[in-house]
């Protein structure tokens, strides 16, 4: 039940983990009060209908793919598929079949009201929920993240394709899926519906996939997607797309009969689309022009996470395009929300803890298939753009660690070498499970750590990690 007050210290529009963050962190310890106005569920998109359900999905493949590749358990496995409907069951218990109940049952513990409606601003420090107007003491919060984007190709949006939302979702596997895109969504969904025993046919625009990484990286996942059965259409054009009697038959589910795509001159028949083409901002009614700013355009803040010349006005996560990720917006949540409890005691915002620095070339990222790119800071070609001398120093990842994980590994490594001050600027890891590796790279990217220091960070053996030692040894 909503609470009856309509005044608050702080209110946040956009109830995902990154609002969550932000109202904690502006009220905790403290006596103020914090709102968060939420139209869909508490949670928000990473909990339902991104992070946490689309690693459910990956994980499983993965334990399958380490088995067959592991004597003792391979033949035990044998050829033997997934259990569908275990693995989607197991997704379903992350998320909680849409519930949201724990999610409130969180924030109210930790100080936070939950409204629930369509919050869009009406003015300075108010907000409009469904026609009832709350107003904020301190700050308001923006944190709606983004929505899918579906291009204007020609039949497209007519033949109800599927979002991510629906690959997520899944309740039915297509017998022959189309995936429009090549990047991190394009290339996940990939891999957990062939793990599900869909035929998969990426078109992409470009001539690589993960176009943002290293090109090592596409092309070692190309390569394994394609070993895994799908075909991948590089610098492809779709120009028309018609479906059989189109429905909305619900999310993750088969939206009609056959759907026939034009890529170029060939026609493509297939059981369903998936978009992945790519996100906007969702701020075309959020009520931006109130207070003199664009409406529908990603919303520009400084490092203090603050819209200019609007002192109480905060836009944290996807919403303000700086880093579209999840645990970078939680960042920049927590950012947000110190920024607003130093200024309602009256602390300078002198210290670092105040600045969201690591949005500038530090930003780590995990891409979850069947080869796990794991990467932060610059890739070679940013950083060269940037003006810095670069060393490059690359590894096939061959170590002890490696072979004792699974039989036939296959992966490689890279770090980006500032020459000037002989610092890591950026390092990209390709391999089964090489997500564990990247936390010690952020922090030598972080910490600004010499080569000559990180010569003294002995990796644990027989580790994957021994890969830092065989990178280092290689520039000696």
């Amino acid at each position: 039940m909503a609470p009856e007050s309509s005044e608050f210290d702080v209110i946040v529009i956009g109830g995902g983990p990154v609002g969550e963050n932000a109202a904690q962190y502006a009220i905790q310890g403290s006596s103020r009060t914090a709102a968060i106005v939420e139209h869909e569920l508490v949670g928000g998109e990473c909990s339902y209908w991104a992070c946490m359900p689309s690693k459910a999905l990956l994980r499983p493949s993965e334990v399958l793919d380490t088995a067959r590749n592991m004597p003792g358990v391979k033949e035990l496995v044998g050829d033997q598929p997934l259990d569908a409907d275990a693995v989607l069951a197991r997704r379903e218990s992350f998320t909680h079949g849409l519930d949201d109940s724990s999610q409130v049952s969180w924030a109210e513990s930790a100080g936070i009201s939950v409204i629930r409606g369509h919050g869009r601003l009406s003015g300075i420090k108010t907000v409009e929920v469904d026609g009832r107007t709350l107003t904020a003491r301190l700050a308001v919060v923006l944190a709606t993240g983004t929505t899918a984007s579906v291009p204007n190709t020609p039949g497209l949006r007519e033949a109800r394709p599927w979002i991510s939302r629906d690959a997520t979702n899944i309740h039915e596997t297509p017998g022959h899926i189309a995936i429009i895109g090549g990047g991190v969504v394009a290339s996940e969904a990939a891999t957990w519906l062939l793990s599900l025993g869909a035929k998969v046919t990426m078109i992409v625009r470009g001539s690589s996939l993960l176009s943002g990484s290293e090109p090592f990286a596409g092309e070692l996942v190309a390569d394994v997607l394609k070993q895994r059965g799908a075909t991948i259409m590089f610098d492809a054009s779709l120009t028309h797309v018609s479906r059989e009697h189109p429905a909305d038959t619900g999310v993750g589910r088969i939206h009609g009969g056959p759907v026939t795509l034009t890529v170029g001159d060939e026609d493509l028949l297939v059981d369903e689309i998936l978009v992945a083409a790519g996100r906007s901002p969702a701020s075309s009614d959020l009520g931006l022009a109130t207070v003199g700013l664009p409406e529908g355009k990603y919303v520009e803040v400084d490092d203090h996470l603050g819209v200019a010349d609007h002192e109480w006005l905060y836009a944290v996560g996807d919403l303000n395009g700086r880093a579209p990720l999840t645990h970078m917006g939680k960042y920049q949540g927590r950012v947000a929300g110190d920024v607003i409890a130093a200024r309602a005691e009256g602390k300078p915002l002198d210290q670092k803890r105040f600045r969201a620095t690591a949005d500038h070339g530090q930003v780590p990222q995990v891409v979850f298939t069947p080869l796990e790119v794991a990467s932060v800071g610059l890739t070679e070609a940013e950083a060269r753009e940037a003006g810095i001398d670069v060393e490059i120093v690359a590894q096939d990842i061959a170590v002890a660690g490696s072979s004792l994980q699974q039989d036939d590994y296959s992966g490689r490594a890279q770090l980006v070498i500032d020459r000037a001050t002989d610092t890591l600027v950026g390092a990209t890891f390709v391999g089964p499970g090489v997500a564990e590796l990247v936390h010690a790279a952020t922090v030598a990217v972080v910490g600004k750590v010499s080569l000559d220091d990180l010569w003294h960070a002995v990796p644990s053996y027989p580790t994957v990690s021994e890969i830092w030692l065989r990178l280092l040894e290689s520039r000696r």
